[in-house]
């Protein structure tokens, strides 16, 4: 088998067309659409429903009640609430990255820990008209 030998020149000199198509053909390219920015008003209005049980949960542990229903109603409020932000489904990307951004804040106060919110998180990430989806179930 013959030894080929190619030095520095030849190459320069065999890739040189590409070298010139490249930005020729980047000045052709269709740029990609626009894509939405800005979050839907409704995982905005799920955000704002979440922070206001989360706040009122954090008013009733402080209030001393006796008997805990008004700190347990709060806290299933809030389950509630963070469970729909969750399962909410993100189409844009303004959406994606709001709800990244607050469900990563949230991670990190250690309060995303629930089997069920996983759950909604994970079935919120596939497209609804999967067939091998199974159903949502609460655990």
């Amino acid at each position: 088998m013959p030894k080929i030998s190619i030095d520095r020149r030849a190459l320069l000199l065999s890739c040189g067309g590409a070298v010139i198509a490249a930005p020729v053909a980047a000045a052709f390219t269709i740029t990609p659409p626009h894509r939405d920015t800005e979050p839907s008003s409704d995982l905005l209005g799920l955000i704002k429903m979440h922070e206001r049980t989360y706040e009122a949960f954090g008013k009733a542990i402080q209030e001393k009640d006796d008997t805990g229903h008004g700190h347990d109603k709060a806290g299933r409020a809030e389950e509630e609430a963070l469970l729909a932000v969750c399962a909410y489904s993100a189409i844009s990307e303004g959406d994606r990255r709001t709800k990244a951004r607050y469900l990563l804040t949230i991670a990190a106060r250690g309060e995303l820990d629930l089997p069920e919110q996983m759950q909604a998180l994970l079935h919120s990430a596939i497209p609804t008209d999967c067939p091998t989806l199974p159903p949502l179930r609460r655990l």
